[in-house]
């Protein structure tokens, strides 16, 4: 489908979102979690489509910046050269960060040196609290991980729409993007 990099940054962001690469509707839009995933992100976090979307809020880097096409069960992963040649280039003009949501196993295995599942790692949430915030990938292809581990819903989730909320508060947005 070629390049079309999905990004969504501004310096006065205080949350960053990791996730993993652009899904096809993703490519189509040119908007970061514009589907289905991004719906139940928004749910998680506890913020409305418009407050997601101010990037003086949100930055929105995922490990790939392209769609990397279809595979045989789901997307294919990030493409592995991406994150190396942008990254921290990108995350440099974020100074701002104070809390990192990583989304799904790509963001985890990049972001965390341990050798725990993304299971575990999410169910440790706690270690890497308030900083980071290991988390599953929205879509709705984890239903089946989230009905086999509800404690995400109902102690990840509260804790995480706290945050939020008291990062939001306090972000001074005078100058909107």
């Amino acid at each position: 489908m070629g390049p079309r990099p999905v990004v969504q940054l501004d310096p006065q962001a205080r949350i960053l979102i990791v996730g993993q690469a652009p899904g096809r509707k993703v490519h189509e839009s040119g908007i970061p979690f514009d589907d289905a995933s991004g719906a139940r992100l928004r749910d998680w976090l506890g913020v409305t489509r418009e407050v997601f979307y101010d990037c003086a809020q949100f930055a929105i880097v995922p490990m790939g910046l392209c769609y990397p096409g279809k595979g045989a069960s789901g997307d294919n992963p990030p493409r592995p050269e991406c994150a190396p040649a942008w990254r921290s280039q990108l995350l440099s003009h974020l100074p701002r960060v104070e809390l990192t949501l990583v989304i799904g196993q790509y963001a985890h295995a990049y972001h965390f040196a341990d050798t725990h599942s993304l299971t575990e790692r999410v169910a440790s949430w706690r270690n890497y609290w308030p900083r980071q915030v290991p988390m599953p990938h929205p879509s709705p292809r984890n239903n089946i991980w989230l009905r086999r581990n509800p404690w995400f819903e109902t102690e990840v989730v509260p804790a995480l729409q706290a945050r939020v909320a008291t990062l939001l508060e306090r972000a001074d947005t005078a100058d909107k993007c």
